[in-house]
């Protein structure tokens, strides 16, 4: 059932399109990109695959997580050509902020305040902003900020690897299962890459160096050999290493929002509904068991949803530790989840991820029966979760 309840075809919301760029290593083949820019060539495939009117689109709607530049989606939207009257968003949900950006922008379409968004995210983390505070008393010195307070220190605020730690204890996730893992995401990766399952989707960027038409991270000759030979990170006796946890990345990702109505009006197939979404507080401690009770709250607003029955399974891959502890609470087999490999491989370019998800589902689901049912789910700094859940028209 969908979360409205509408059967009308024009609030009935849709994914129409969708790309992402390929996604690069911090400082490497995309760093000279800001992260408006990357939105750019998305939005113009995105109008010219579709024949959408650039004057049409009711808003662009972006996520962003670290690099602090102003509204980013305007910035992307006039960058982009896009005429003057078309405004934009940028939405800041820490990791979940490209899955928040297209939940937003269908629950818009829900609510018949628009037909047409451009909605997903970017982030450059060669291109983040160096950040200071004033200085503490008088006389001193600027003070760098190392990263974003996500909780106060009553509750626990921990770096993120320190979270992936303390799941990885609370969960009972061993290194052999991360390592494993973590090959796993590898292999599938750069099998996809090679059978072309990613070309239909990526939308090369012109950078100074050249034309980047691949994604940067995903290593051929990794093994659980030389998995089990790297260190822990972020613990002395910890089990995250840098092996089982996401590289540092570059990257975006767009998709076209509209309503059924609208995208058979201009002739566009296939489809995929954005059936209902959920967000989900969880303790920061344990940030990456938010996709949980995100899920729970999911399931609770659609009668015979069944997480561990859903055929197309999309989990952000930024811990081994919290991927394998969230699907283990869910029920979900992991070797069902992320069919062409997530971002332990691909990366995770924190306001774009969850709009990869997506592009992902919508790439893997266009030649399936309708009704098919696929869902995106991420845990998000802070302690947080979000659920997202698509079905083929």
């Amino acid at each position: 059932m969908r979360s409205n309840g509408s059967t009308d075809p024009a609030r009935i919301p849709v994914i129409a399109a969708a790309f992402r760029t390929p996604i690069g290593r911090v400082n490497g083949t995309l760093s000279a990109i800001e992260p408006a820019s990357l939105a750019v060539p998305l939005i113009r495939r995105i109008l010219a695959e579709t024949g959408l009117s650039p004057a049409a689109v009711d808003d662009v709607i972006l996520g962003n997580a670290a690099n602090s530049a102003g509204n980013l989606a305007r910035l992307a939207a006039l960058e982009a050509g896009l005429p003057v009257s078309v405004p934009g968003l940028t939405v800041d949900r820490q990791c979940g902020s490209g899955l928040e950006a297209i939940a937003l922008a269908a629950r818009l379409v829900q609510a018949g305040a628009g037909r047409f968004y451009l909605a997903g995210g970017t982030e450059s983390s060669s291109r983040a902003h160096l950040r200071f505070r004033p200085p503490a008393t008088a006389g001193g010195g600027p003070q760098p900020v190392r990263r974003a307070r996500m909780a106060p220190d009553s509750i626990g605020d921990p770096d993120m690897g320190i979270a992936a730690e303390n799941v990885a204890a609370h969960a009972g996730i061993s290194r052999e299962r991360q390592d494993a893992f973590a090959l796993q995401s590898h292999v599938r990766a750069v099998a996809a890459a090679k059978a072309g399952r990613f070309d239909g989707e990526i939308v090369p960027v012109e950078t100074p160096a050249g034309l980047v038409s691949r994604d940067e991270c995903p290593r051929e000759n990794t093994s659980l050999e030389k998995l089990a030979a790297l260190k822990p990170v972020f613990r002395p006796d910890g089990t995250v290493t840098a092996g089982n946890a996401c590289p540092v990345n570059d990257g975006a990702s767009v998709v076209l929002v509209t309503s059924l109505a609208a995208a058979q009006a201009l002739g566009l197939e296939p489809l995929l509904e954005v059936v209902d979404n959920a967000v989900a507080g969880v303790d920061p401690n344990l940030l990456g068991l938010g996709p949980v009770p995100a899920m729970a709250k999911l399931a609770a607003r659609n009668a015979g949803l069944d997480a561990t029955r859903i055929p197309f399974v999309e989990f952000n891959e930024a811990f081994a530790s919290q991927v394998l502890a969230s699907l283990d609470a869910l029920g979900i087999d992991p070797a069902r989840a992320n069919r062409d490999g997530g971002a332990l491989a691909l990366g995770h370019p924190y306001g774009a991820s969850g709009a990869i998800l997506v592009t992902r589902l919508f790439a893997q689901m266009q030649g399936v029966e309708t009704g098919a049912e696929g869902v995106a789910m991420m845990g998000i700094g802070g302690g947080m979760g979000i659920a997202a859940l698509f079905r083929k028209l």
